[in-house]
C-alpha cells in the first residue's frame, strides 16, 4: 500500500480488524520510511448486475431501491426492519447468483413477491398491485385467489364488481 504522507510502498500492518459489520477489514498501517500511521480498509469486489427496465433502459442494480419498495409494501404492517433487510439480502443475493451481467427489472419483482407472501400477504398484495398494474377488480381478484388457493365467495366477486 503506497503511503499517503510520502508516497513510498513499504508499509507493516499494526492492527487488523472486521469493519463495516463484518464486510471489510479495517487496518492500521505504519510507513516504515517516514514512520507515519493511516488506515485502509479491505472489501470484497462485487460485480456489477445491470437491472433492463421494462422500456429498455439499463442501470445499475441498485439494493435500495429494493429496500424502499419492500419498506413501502410493509408501512403499517407487522413486519419489522430486519424482516424487510432479511428479505433484501436474500433478492440482493439472488441477484448477484443468479444473473449473469443483467437481470430484468421484472425478474427482481417475481423474486420480491416471492419473498412477501411467505412474510406478509397485505404486503404482497400491496406490492403486487403496482409491480402487476391491475387493470380491473377481476385480475386483482385473480392474484388473491392464487395467494390464498382458494376460491372466494361468489358472492365477495359479485358484490366487489358491482
Amino acid at each position: 500500500m503506497r503511503c499517503p504522507f510520502c508516497s513510498t510502498d513499504d508499509d507493516r500492518v499494526i492492527d487488523s480488524r472486521p469493519a463495516k459489520e463484518g464486510r471489510a477489514i479495517r487496518r492500521r498501517r505504519e510507513c516504515l520510511k517516514c514512520g507515519h500511521r493511516f488506515t485502509t480498509y479491505e472489501s470484497i469486489e462485487v460485480r456489477i448486475v445491470h437491472v433492463i427496465k421494462s422500456d429498455g433502459a439499463r442501470e445499475p442494480f441498485d439494493r435500495e431501491k429494493v429496500y424502499r419498495g419492500l419498506s413501502i409494501a410493509c408501512i403499517k404492517r407487522p413486519v419489522t426492519t430486519e424482516v424487510i433487510e432479511n428479505m433484501t439480502d436474500a433478492i440482493e443475493a439472488r441477484v448477484l447468483a443468479e444473473a449473469d451481467r443483467e437481470v430484468t427489472a421484472s425478474q427482481i419483482g417475481q423474486w420480491i413477491l416471492e419473498e412477501l407472501v411467505n412474510v406478509d400477504e397485505v404486503a404482497y398484495v400491496r406490492f403486487a398491485s403496482v409491480y402487476k398494474r391491475y387493470m380491473s377488480v377481476n385480475e386483482f381478484l385473480e392474484e388473491l385467489k392464487k395467494i390464498k388457493g382458494e376460491k372466494l365467495d361468489r358472492k365477495l366477486d359479485t358484490d366487489l364488481i358491482e
